[in-house]
């Protein structure tokens, strides 16, 4: 059966009853989902009973252009006589994190995978088939039915840069078609600069985020402030970018365990933090891998309260809305009966090997 968004009004109502994620900000906390990497993930939905995040990426969709989505424990069911997945319990999960002021975009990649294209026209076309499956458009099997994705990432870990751009550009022009809400394109180089998989895709196509991995590299937080290279993702912005308002996000392990090197603990990254914030203006928050880790070491919760501390808004183009803000998510705990709250915990404990 093909979906029908006739009904979707209702969610977009219950949307507008909380803050919305406002991408301009310097005080958002993004978080990855779906790899289990602690080994206790829950619902997506528990993740969005707090205010604790403002967007969540998906991870992944680790094989395109045949798509194959790997979200360990969140999601194990496939549509008959079929290898792809059907979630609809991450479904209703996402409606929910909408309707909670969050953002929920997929992650397209991941460490490992089978991804890539083979020419402009492949991924051109490839940006239909993601905007039919995963956004307003119409399609057969859609892994979430009637749930209407807010982006992508690109955590493009492997393979050549060819096709990229296009894929942008054309999902763009889909999200052009729908001015109803606010669709986002983001991207999670190595902080290695440039990145040596989507460097040139970064200076040719629009990125309104970039969740830099400060970790597993020469680059990584626990090199602060030797090596640690914010600076060079911040010139990008300002120069190189398309997007001239583009915002850099500080990418860190959720816990020791969450990556092999590049974990700081909440107060050292709490004060580098403090530190990118007052010297350059294309900040946009903090990313951490995962969900999972950063909220079972505790990190997750100081994250959200350094970044409640002097946050701003700036204006695209330049200026500041604010001189002192808290993050959209802040305000939308008074807001929980405007949707059915999820299960706590996902019915399986399998772990996925895909990462960032």
């Amino acid at each position: 059966m093909k979906f029908s968004f006739g009904l979707l009004g209702a969610a977009a109502a219950l949307a507008g009853s909380a803050a919305a994620f406002n991408v301009n900000c310097n005080s958002n906390y993004v978080s990855y989902y779906g790899q289990n990497s602690a080994g206790n993930q829950k619902t997506l939905g528990t993740y969005c009973q707090d205010a604790t995040e403002d967007l969540i990426v998906l991870s992944f969709m680790d094989a395109f252009p045949n798509i194959d989505l790997n979200f360990a424990n969140a999601c194990e069911t496939k549509f008959p006589g079929s290898t792809l997945l059907h979630c609809p319990s991450m479904a209703t999960d996402i409606k929910y994190c909408q309707s909670q002021g969050k953002t929920v975009i997929l992650s397209m990649g991941g460490a490992s995978g089978a991804y890539g294209f083979s020419s402009d026209a492949q991924a051109s076309a490839f940006a239909d088939t993601v905007w039919n499956t995963f956004f307003k458009g119409s399609a057969a099997q859609r892994p979430f039915d009637d749930a209407v994705l807010d982006g992508i990432d690109l955590d493009i870990e492997g393979g050549s840069q060819t096709g990229y751009a296009a894929f942008i550009n054309q999902l763009r022009s889909h999200y052009a078609s729908d001015p109803s809400k606010k669709y986002y394109i983001a991207a999670a180089p190595q902080c290695p600069f440039p990145d040596a998989y989507l460097g040139s895709t970064l200076n040719s196509a629009w990125f309104d985020m970039v969740f830099v991995q400060f970790y597993n590299n020469y680059c990584g937080l626990n090199a602060y402030p030797g090596w640690f290279n914010f600076g060079d993702w911040d010139n990008w912005a300002k120069n190189n970018a398309v997007n001239k308002n583009t915002k850099v996000f500080i990418g860190a392990p959720g816990s020791p365990s969450a990556a092999s090197s590049g974990y700081v603990d909440g107060a050292t990254l709490g004060n580098i933090f403090s530190a990118v914030r007052s010297n350059y203006t294309s900040l946009g928050g903090v990313m951490t891998w995962d969900v999972s880790q950063a909220r079972t070491s505790g990190l997750a919760s100081t994250i959200r309260s350094f970044l409640n501390s002097g946050g701003s808004c700036s204006n695209p183009g330049g200026g500041s809305s604010s001189s002192s803000t808290t993050s959209s998510a802040s305000s939308t705990t008074a807001t929980k009966t405007t949707s059915t709250a999820p299960s706590s915990t996902s019915t399986s404990t399998s772990t996925a090997v895909s990462s960032t």
